[in-house]
């Protein structure tokens, strides 16, 4: 076995490993022996168990921002939102082992930061997304930075709950996902699916598609894109309705309440005048 076949097959193991015990349950002993090599041999090539452990993180980390990254150069926002969750969740499923080592330590060894700088990296980049967003519809783009971290942080979670329990599978749950992010919890779509659209993009794609394949395909995603937002815009409308709706029946609940005050008010100083002309009448049939 030759040099680099040697250290890539230390970095396979050690990462396996990694993701099973964590950095402080894994010993260079027990990458040594399960690699059945010497201790110095592992020191020969990383300087340590840090040296290792800083290599799988790093490459774990330029591996999922280097998907994300690629998901968030689609040209509209919808569609890199559904790419980036995609993304994220197909990296959980493909690379199980490196996630665990991702989402479990925030080593120091590590020398490329942690799960939380990486996302923190990542909407960075969902900023720049939202701000141009933010700024077409009339919003504060200054907003962006707080509306990526939440974002980014939801979408983050969700795939550490969904690293355990794979169910439902990755394109359901980036759709329900995106469902949330997109429409609001007022707008839901209650049968969220992914947009054929991306769908396609993550299938495999056939080489030097020819022109008119590429006008057709681009003419099915613009209209796509345009049913969607009119669903959502519909959306939008009955739910304005139904908050209206809401807010003219608490009107009417208010009034008939400030009636009823009202009313309790004038039997409470009837009853205080009768009470007082009874007091008066008292007195007058029986002076002290």
């Amino acid at each position: 076995m030759s040099g680099s076949e040697r250290r890539e097959q230390l970095i396979r193991i050690s990462r396996t490993l990694f993701a099973e015990k964590g950095f402080d349950g894994t010993s260079i002993e027990e990458i040594a022996a399960t690699a059945q090599v010497s201790k110095p041999v592992v020191y020969e090539h990383f300087g340590g168990k840090e040296g290792v452990y800083a290599v799988v993180v790093d490459r774990e980390m330029r591996k999922l921002l280097g998907m994300i990254t690629e998901a968030l150069s689609a040209s509209h926002s919808l569609i890199k939102l559904e790419r980036a969750a995609l993304a994220l969740l197909q990296y959980i499923e493909e690379s199980s082992e490196g996630f665990r080592i991702l989402v479990r330590d925030s080593h120091a060894a590590s020398g490329t930061g942690t799960f939380a700088s990486l996302i923190s990296e990542i909407a960075s980049q969902v900023e720049d997304v939202l701000a141009d967003e933010f700024a077409a519809r009339g919003y504060d783009p200054k907003l962006a930075p707080m509306y990526a971290q939440m974002l980014v942080g939801m979408v983050a979670l969700t795939g550490q709950w969904w690293l355990d329990v794979r169910k439902p599978g990755r394109e359901e749950v980036a759709a329900h996902l995106v469902n949330l992010a997109w429409n609001g919890l007022t707008g839901l779509n209650p049968n969220p699916e992914i947009t054929a659209t991306t769908r396609n993009h993550a299938a495999p794609v056939k080489p030097r598609a020819g022109e008119k394949e590429l006008r057709e395909f681009e003419k099915v995603r613009e209209k796509e894109l345009k049913e969607a937002e009119k669903i959502r815009q519909r959306e939008l409308k009955e739910a304005e309705k139904a908050r209206v709706r809401e807010l003219k029946e608490r009107e009417r609940l208010l009034k008939e309440a400030e009636k009823a005050r009202e009313r309790e008010e004038k039997i409470r100083q009837r009853e205080a005048r009768l009470a007082e002309r009874a007091a008066r009448l008292e007195q007058v049939d029986h002076p002290e």
